[in-house]
């Protein structure tokens, strides 16, 4: 799994850029704003909210809790928990206990979530390649 490091978004905020974590925190600003033009439930999508809020914490080397990815999916906790589940299923997120509270979980995009996540955003035109190649980079230790 590749470490989660706030390298990214240094590099990019000395260089002035927009860094990677801010495009995907700007997709989820963008996607929360529908609410104000549509009906929120028409749009209610868990799975792409929570995979977004774990992506920017990953880039910007955060750790999430189950409470806090509840939180970000805009759900009832319930809805949330069972999204959660499906994820972790499908391999999509990974559970990792934490290391100083044996009642804590946190949870974190796994390596096949997260490429297929920069794929999209390369594949749609969102993001240059480079940019995203160069966050890889930062992020996989196996590519330095």
């Amino acid at each position: 799994m590749w470490p989660a490091s706030g390298a990214e978004t240094k590099s990019a905020k000395s260089a002035n850029w927009p860094t990677l974590a801010d495009a995907f925190r700007g997709f989820l600003v963008a996607r929360r704003k529908r609410a104000e033009f549509f009906p929120a439930d028409l749009f209610a999508d868990p799975a792409w909210d929570m995979i977004l809020d774990m992506m920017v914490a990953r880039l910007e080397g955060k750790e999430v809790s189950i409470s806090s990815l509840c939180i970000a999916s805009a759900v009832p906790p319930t809805t949330a928990l069972r999204w959660i589940k499906d994820l972790t299923d499908r391999g999509f997120i990974l559970r990792i206990p934490d290391k100083t509270d044996r009642r804590r979980t946190h949870v974190a995009l796994s390596d096949e979530a997260c490429n297929a996540l920069l794929g999209w955003v390369v594949s749609v035109g969102v993001l240059p390649a480079a940019l995203v190649d160069h966050a890889r980079i930062r992020l996989d230790p196996k590519r330095e």
